[in-house]
């Protein structure tokens, strides 16, 4: 018989019931004790800051070459880098987590279903959760962080070019969590092979979360029947209305734009409305976005003078965007529904109706008014951090903090009542609502 040693495909369902295992002893702890393994992580952070970024000064140089031979993408290896004040902001991220009200066992439902016979719908952590992340360093320790929280087990798999930050910010956490948590709550997966195993372990993992390109994601989908939480495309749009102030649709523009141009809550499509191109103001507001490749509707090129978008559902993820004049707001929320991918949208005005208007008729996660379409994030929002952005219409949409990592149980407490008293009528159901 083969040993698991040799069977990568034993070696990932190990590795997935270890979380498992961890998991439930995690989820068992106290509130206190939880909260006191967070700080440790966050503290952990600040004080093997150097070990870290040593790490990761080698993945990035090794990016390096990649960049250069179009084998990595440059907004790729931009998410590739810590700085020490990445490191604090994570560690404060993590340290707000802690601080947040203790999820596990909340009452969410109080009813007495006969006499002494009561009935609590309370959370309770999903289980085992793959995330499958792409560049990105930072989102392992706020993942985890979540995860430690809602008390789930995590199984973590990074890109190969953030190897060497991806193990060392690992046994920076795991070394944390002792001696109240095993280590394999969080397992690090370090095989692109074992992906396809663990997307097979249907009875083991509840959830996957993919963070990082299309393609990633709709691969993911394709090959598993795992729940998969989050988004495809980040094709977020900001309107400007025609009783938007100037300054201030400049500046949200442009930093929904150029604030981090390859993050998928920047703006990839600048919807305006009709009466700035036909006043002029069109040409100061694209002004804002003097460094951006703009790009027109492809109906409106000899309009805009500008060349053509690729497509209307295009995220660029680079300083480019589309831009599209249209009638009014009606219009634009319906360019959105027909071109957007429901991630993040805003409109600039300063018409409180037309404002409401967007905002009850935009079927996005996240829609804002006279802000930036950045703000579409785990930490800006007072999650602590996000596993992920959901535009999913199950289980929880936009930024995925400790609350999206929970699930219910059902707790009846009795005193020997059996569903034949019932039908005798010796128990009588009165499912009366109690306070929580």
């Amino acid at each position: 018989m083969t040993s698991d040693a040799h069977d990568p495909a034993a070696t990932s369902r190990a590795q997935a019931r270890a979380a498992r295992a961890a998991a439930r002893t995690l989820a068992g702890l106290d509130s206190d004790a939880r909260v006191a393994v967070l700080h440790r992580v966050a503290q952990a952070l600040v004080d093997q800051a150097d070990v870290v970024l040593a790490a990761n000064a080698e993945d990035v140089a090794a990016a390096a070459p990649l960049v250069a031979s179009g084998k990595l993408s440059a907004s790729a290896a931009a998410r590739l880098v810590l700085t020490p004040g990445k490191l604090a902001t994570l560690a404060a991220g993590i340290r707000d987590i802690a601080a947040q009200p203790e999820p596990i066992g909340r009452t969410l439902r109080h009813t007495e279903l006969a006499d002494g016979l009561d009935l609590r719908q309370v959370t309770s952590p999903l289980g085992v959760v793959l995330v499958i992340f792409e560049s990105r360093p930072d989102a392992l320790p706020q993942i985890a962080a979540l995860a430690l929280r809602s008390g789930n087990g995590l199984l973590l798999k990074g890109g190969s070019e953030a190897a060497r930050s991806n193990a060392v910010l690992h046994g920076v956490i795991t070394d944390a969590l002792a001696p109240d948590v095993p280590g394999a709550a969080i397992g690090l997966v370090t095989s692109r092979a074992a992906i396809a195993d663990l997307l097979a372990l249907d009875d083991v993992i509840d959830l996957v979360i993919p963070r990082g390109s299309n393609a990633l994601v709709r691969h993911i989908q394709d090959h598993t029947r795992i729940p998969v939480l989050g988004h495809a495309d980040g094709v977020c749009h900001v309107y400007v209305d025609v009783a938007a102030d100037p300054a201030m649709a400049a500046r949200v523009v442009r930093d929904s734009k150029v604030d981090y141009p390859a993050a998928c809550n920047a703006m990839e499509t600048l919807l305006v409305h009709r009466s700035w191109h036909a006043d002029g103001r069109m040409t100061t507001l694209l002004g804002a976005l003097h460094d951006v490749a703009l790009h027109a509707h492809p109906d409106q090129t000899e309009l805009l003078g500008l060349p053509p978008a690729p497509a209307l559902h295009h995220e660029y993820g680079d300083l480019a965007c589309t831009v599209a004049v249209v009638d009014d707001v009606d219009a634009a929320i319906a360019h959105v529904h027909a071109h957007g991918s429901g991630h993040t949208e805003a409109i600039v005005t300063d018409d409180a109706a037309t404002a409401q208007r967007f905002l009850d008729g935009v079927d996005s996660a996240c829609v804002f008014h006279n802000a930036s379409t950045r703000f579409a994030d785990g930490y800006r929002f007072g999650l602590g951090a996000e596993v992920g952005i959901s535009t999913s219409r199950i289980h929880a949409r936009g930024p995925v903090g400790v609350g999206g990592l929970l699930t219910t149980r059902w707790l009846l407490r009795g005193h020997g009542q059996t569903v034949a008293d019932t039908k005798d009528g010796t128990v009588a159901f009165t499912h009366r609502t109690l306070p929580r």
